[in-house]
């Protein structure tokens, strides 16, 4: 089906820094990227109807439980599920799927707030408790003990753990320890150190501001809204992050106190103001590709260096 109509429909320069790495019709919200769900759909308007209230980052949380709902009629309907485990305590079990592969023991899977997909060959860990609506899209890991409220999405080859509150992991990300994540954007093969955690909600429950690379200032995003991470991007143990912080491209963000609200593409360290040197770049990119069984492809490197070479590593702080 030609994608161009579902392209028009969104602007990619208002939803960097998740354009900057993959087409429009790549970004995933709910179960599915846009093109999947473009594939699958019987009614594309009702697609249709969804890309236009993604304009901007933050709307991809806000409209996910809307999306997971859709994906899950779209991916689930004139199928059977795989049979829920005797020790997984189930509450509405009719609106929980879970596909062939998959591992759960000793979990509480509560699908009366929304649907709970289980895709083909993830794990939900013992002791996780998870309120729908949620997706574990393939191969994708819950640790024991995790929390996980809705609208949340774990995409695929991702790792969850901690307490997690409407995110959406695009995939080949982590955040596998302790530390709080909520109504946040993580890109892919981005890494959360143990004991990270991002505000999402200000102390004095204002408008939460946050930076929009393509105008070079600050949107108002509501009144909740947790880190936007772009791709490639991960951050040390313990690293606490203001409400509404947004990081680039490829950064390695470490470091004593928190780090300001923008940090821009291949920044190293924690001011935002060091550059991240392009073979190391490579070299870290490449190790954390090679502990999930992949190697970094020539086309990622041409993309990342046409980003780096354009990144003026220019930091804000707010």
């Amino acid at each position: 089906m030609d994608t161009s109509l579902l392209e028009e429909a969104f602007r990619p320069d208002d939803l960097l820094p998740f354009t900057a790495t993959r087409s429009v019709l790549d970004i995933r919200m709910g179960i599915l990227t846009f093109r999947e769900k473009w594939a699958l759909a019987a009614e594309p308007e009702r697609i249709l109807s969804l890309a236009r209230k993604v304009r901007y980052p933050w709307h991809i949380f806000m409209h996910n439980a809307e999306a997971l709902a859709d994906d899950f009629v779209l991916l689930t309907a004139g199928r059977a599920s795989q049979p829920i485990p005797s020790s997984v305590q189930a509450i509405s079990p009719e609106n929980i799927f879970i596909e062939a592969g998959a591992q759960l023991q000793h979990c509480v899977l509560n699908a009366s707030t929304g649907p709970v997909y289980i895709g083909r060959d993830a794990e939900i860990m013992e002791g996780a408790m998870i309120r729908g609506p949620f997706a574990c899209c393939e191969g994708a890991i819950v640790k024991m003990g995790t929390k996980i409220y809705g609208a949340t999405t774990l995409g695929p080859y991702s790792t969850a753990g901690g307490e997690i509150k409407n995110t959406v992991f695009f995939g080949y990300s982590n955040k596998g320890h302790d530390g709080y994540l909520g109504d946040a954007v993580i890109g892919e093969w981005c890494n959360l150190g143990a004991g990270c955690s991002a505000s999402n909600l200000k102390n004095n429950a204002g408008e939460v501001k946050v930076y929009h690379p393509a105008s070079k200032g600050y949107l108002n995003a509501g009144m909740k809204c947790g880190l936007l991470m772009g791709d490639y991007s991960r951050a040390a143990i313990n690293t606490a992050f203001h409400t509404g912080a947004v990081t680039g491209i490829g950064c390695n963000i470490f470091g004593d106190g928190p780090p300001p609200k923008y940090i821009p593409d291949f920044s190293w360290g924690q001011d935002g103001h060091t550059r991240y040197e392009w073979d190391k770049v490579l070299r870290d990119i490449g190790n954390w590709k090679k502990l999930k069984n992949q190697l970094l492809t020539e086309k990622e490197i041409l993309a990342l260096k046409h980003i780096f070479d354009q990144s003026n590593n220019k930091s804000l702080h707010s």
